[in-house]
């Protein structure tokens, strides 16, 4: 045999092996137990997109197999809390969540689980950072950098040994490692606007030179950090600091929400380069502001600006959405439609059955403090106005619902449940448990955009009173 005919039978013979060698296995499995359901499903996604919708079955458990999942970040959602979960090649990962305490309850088992569980018990112990972080922002620097220093020297070190302990990939050391490091840049974040809204000191001349240098040991552009909290965050507290204290004064801080907002859509324009990156801080901005300020005029002035900035077009940009359902809920309009039933079963028409000024709120079982302090707030009102009504809509799955209302007494509040929370939070914007909406006797919005739980709401009450018997 010759050496180019030799040379070409080889080159056929590995050809056909690699042809007929099995392709490489990306498959995983992921499956789990909800305890306490809320809803019959568990939403699997990538970044800001649903992967796939897992059905619970009648023992509330899900499970599916990937025949092709590429190792990464993922997210698992159960309505309205959510988690992440990390696949490498082959992870086959089983997770449990009790819904009465959703983030304390996520435990992982199966390969892959270890490296789970360090990412829980860090965000856990980020979460204990940040609720004692309250006072370390009233401290003159000094303290307050001693104090995160050394909150921070704690996690890095518990971090470290978990690291060499695991031998996890460097992909996941990435989120591991943002996740350490981004909560440590928030506090540095927070501290300077913070300390003035408390004190009326402005921090900021007296903080060292190099304060800032951590931003340069984050790439902000970076897409691998799209939608993960621990950035965002982040992205919200820089954006706040950086916006806020330009308009800071030795006397006030300024409060004018509108124009502050604007000005942290056009910080994020100028500090992000990368399209996608730069969309989803204009959201983050846009998404806080809209369900902050209910000035129809300045949401529609907002509105215009996010407009410019944003290169996001799609009929699916929840900005826009929640642009436009803000408008259906202006002063005078009608509450849009939305199923809801009371605990006989019968449903319960919101444009029909309003005749006297009407008070409606939100509860769901899985925050037992807000129940408590819902529930007292309502006697308190009912007895200072006996001629208004009060709703309260829950957003829990059925047998839930009634388990509650057994162990409460709820005897000044008209008990719906919404079946559909999703249409509830697209139609109605809730996108917080503690909004209140209020009605005029005729159904009509009187304020659709308030807090039963704030201070004033009393004399807000007062005030529509009058307003309306004018």
């Amino acid at each position: 045999m010759s050496y180019s005919l030799k040379s070409g039978y080889i080159f056929f013979l590995l050809l056909l092996l690699s042809s007929c060698a099995k392709k490489e296995d990306y498959s995983a499995y992921f499956s789990g137990e909800v305890i306490n359901p809320r809803t019959r499903y568990v939403l699997f996604s990538k970044g800001n997109k649903v992967i796939d919708t897992l059905k619970l079955d009648e023992n509330n458990r899900f499970y599916i197999k990937f025949d092709s999942l590429t190792p990464g970040l993922y997210s698992f959602k159960h309505d309205p809390d959510y988690q992440y979960v990390y696949f490498d090649k082959n992870d086959s990962l089983m997770v449990t969540v009790n819904t009465a305490d959703f983030d304390r309850s996520v435990t992982f088992s199966g390969r892959g689980d270890r490296k789970n569980n360090f990412m829980m018990e860090l965000y856990m112990l980020n979460e204990i950072d940040r609720h004692k972080a309250y006072d370390i922002y009233n401290y003159e620097y000094p303290r307050f950098s001693q104090s995160i220093d050394s909150a921070y020297a704690l996690r890095k070190s518990f971090y470290d040994k978990n690291k060499k302990d695991i031998h996890w990939s460097n992909d996941f050391d990435f989120y591991a490692k943002s996740r350490l490091d981004l909560n440590y840049f928030s506090k540095k974040e927070y501290y300077p606007y913070v300390h003035a809204r408390r004190s009326g000191e402005d921090i900021t001349p007296s903080l060292p030179k190099d304060y800032y240098n951590y931003r340069k040991q984050l790439d902000v552009n970076n897409t691998k950090l799209i939608g993960f909290s621990p950035y965002m965050r982040y992205l919200n507290a820089r954006l706040n600091n950086m916006a806020i204290t330009r308009h800071f004064t030795m006397n006030s801080v300024a409060e004018d929400a509108l124009e502050t907002n604007i000005d942290k859509l056009n910080i994020a324009d100028s500090l992000f380069s990368n399209k996608d990156v730069k969309n989803e801080a204009l959201n983050t901005v846009a998404f806080n502001y809209l369900l902050e300020d209910q000035n129809i005029a300045n949401n529609q002035k907002f509105l215009n600006r996010y407009m410019q900035l944003s290169t996001d077009k799609s009929k699916d940009n929840e900005i826009r959405k929640i642009g436009q359902a803000i408008k259906k809920l202006k002063v005078g309009s009608k509450l849009p439609l939305i199923h809801l039933v009371g605990i006989d079963g019968k449903e319960f028409n919101i444009s029909e059955g309003i005749t006297k000024e009407t008070v409606i709120f939100f509860w769901t079982s899985c925050a037992r403090a807000h129940i408590e302090r819902i529930t007292q707030k309502v006697s308190e009102l009912k007895k200072l106005h006996p001629g208004i009504d009060f709703i309260a809509v829950n957003v829990d799955s059925d047998d839930e619902w009634k388990k509650t209302m057994s162990l409460y007494k709820f005897n000044d509040a008209l008990q719906l449940r919404s079946t559909n929370f999703d249409a509830l939070r697209k139609k109605w914007v809730i996108t917080k448990i503690n909004r209140t909406i209020i009605l005029n006797p005729d159904g009509t919005i009187k304020n659709a955009f308030t807090n039963l739980l704030d201070r004033d709401f009393d004399r807000s009450l007062d005030k529509l009173n009058r307003d309306f018997q004018k």
